[in-house]
């Protein structure tokens, strides 16, 4: 973020052509007009993404940067918008607004006085209307989150309004099986902005955060193909029985919230040191700080969430399919043959379909589901299927192919090729280090690890 700054001020520092100028170069003024309206035209581009880059560094919680709406000051040329081209634009639109995990700078929530055109009183009574499944307490803490994402969070409560109606039934529908409340769906937001690639830099991922060793205890799979925690209803069951069995440990939701951040080792260790204690405000002292905000961020969702209204905050249009359906692969199958044969947008297949990050779906390991837009089925139904596994196999699939990914190198990385490691008893990040002639800080950069704690079985990337 800072060398982007400092590359972006020095391109506004660019002194333009003197306007003085045009007074010694005769027969020039049309063309030196034209050159200074294109050097103002890339000036006024560069502030604006100036603009966008200063709010990303503005802001509280991990969300996306808030963007205003750029309209045209002329229509652009009208084309033909067939569903093959909405689907694709939707695609690009979805992948540059949602493709990534923006990190800010934290206030100290604690000391925090944020105000708000709304009262106290007001907002007491609205969270006290919302009747959910456990008590929600107002005070200062949580009214400082009550604020945040209902005013000053605007573009991307928005945006996140606009997912749920596409992730929060599938929420709600895990969540009843197995009998915890509905209102846990708001965790995911706090957790991504219901964005399933989303990447922390502790290294967790999904719509749901997984950390790879808690993941695995919960039966994702997480290979050279594919990383169960971007699949979206895989996660969400996998985050909903975890979430039970935190209750089940602690007996009380709000811990089991604040468990689902720091793990249940933590919150205990924080519980015995607020003498036994099991209410949540007597427990808070005692939990990471990074931890305490958590609870009190799922209460800011859920009311900015229950009151967008009362704030102008309309649920955004995210270019998400209004149906989709599901067909089951039982041999490795490309992206790429899927869109060259089926003909569904390339890039539409890779975001609903984030799981699969070589663009491969490994059928002939077992059988995977890959999902579509609904208004692609009657196609993917006709297309025979031996000519769409078949097709251009040998490019897609080759045998090269399938070694460069067992053996960790990367695709889709502009031709860089990375190794995957596969961590063992008594393997240290400096043993590795050594091993690959790179340094540790390199190691955890290129892995997102904040520590040098290590799990057998983990997947270590050398670039």
């Amino acid at each position: 973020m800072r060398r982007t700054l400092i590359i972006l001020l020095a391109c506004l520092l660019l002194p333009l052509p003197p306007a003085s100028a045009q007074l010694f170069l005769p027969g020039r003024n049309k063309a030196l007009q034209k050159e200074n309206e294109r050097l103002k035209h890339r000036l006024d581009s560069l502030n604006s993404l100036l603009d966008s880059l200063r709010s990303a560094s503005d802001t509280v919680i991990p969300v996306v940067p808030e963007e205003g709406n750029n309209v045209p000051s002329e229509a652009p040329e009208p084309m033909d918008y067939t569903p093959e081209v909405t689907d694709s634009l939707l695609a690009l639109w979805y992948r540059s607004n949602f493709g990534r995990q923006d990190s800010m700078p934290a206030i100290d929530m604690d000391s925090a006085h944020l105000s708000s055109s709304v009262s106290d009183s007001v907002m007491m009574n609205r969270l006290s209307a919302l009747n959910p499944y456990f008590t929600l307490p107002f005070n200062d803490v949580v009214k400082n989150y009550m604020i945040v994402y209902s005013e000053r969070r605007g573009a991307a409560m928005k945006q996140a309004m606009g997912l749920s109606s596409y992730y929060f039934p599938i929420f709600e529908e895990v969540f009843c099986k197995y009998g915890i409340p509905l209102e846990l769906k708001y965790l995911a937001v706090v957790e991504s902005m219901l964005k399933p690639t989303a990447t922390s830099r502790a290294g967790a991922k999904g719509i749901w955060q997984f950390m790879y060793k808690t993941a695995r205890s919960y039966g994702l799979t997480i290979d050279s193909y594919i990383d169960e925690r971007m699949d979206v209803e895989k996660s969400t069951d996998a985050a909903a029985r975890y979430l039970k069995s935190l209750y089940n440990m602690l007996g009380d939701w709000p811990l089991a919230v604040s468990a689902y951040n720091c793990g249940a080792g933590n919150v205990n260790k924080a519980i015995r040191r607020a003498g036994g204690s099991r209410d949540f405000w007597s427990v808070y002292p005692y939990l990471p700080k990074e931890t305490r905000g958590y609870l009190p961020a799922f209460v800011g969702v859920m009311y900015a969430f229950a009151y967008s209204s009362d704030y102008g905050l309309d649920p955004a249009a995210v270019g998400m399919p209004a149906q989709i359906d599901t067909f089951q692969v039982h041999r490795n199958l490309h992206f790429k043959q899927i869109s060259e044969v089926v003909g569904i947008p390339y890039e539409e297949l890779k975001y609903l379909n984030p799981q699969y990050y070589n663009d491969i779906i490994p059928g002939s390991s077992g059988t995977h589901a890959v999902t579509v837009p609904y208004s692609w089925s009657a196609a993917w139904l006709a297309a025979e299927p031996d000519s769409l596994y078949s097709h251009n196999a040998k490019l897609y699939l080759s045998d090269q192919v399938l070694k460069d990914i067992s053996e960790g190198k990367a695709a889709g990385d502009g031709g860089s090729s990375r190794i995957c490691y596969t961590v063992k008893s008594g393997d240290t990040l400096s043993y590795i280090a050594r091993r690959y002639r790179v340094s540790v800080s390199q190691l955890k950069a290129w892995n997102h690890l904040r520590s040098d704690r290590l799990s057998i079985g983990q997947k270590i990337y050398i670039h």
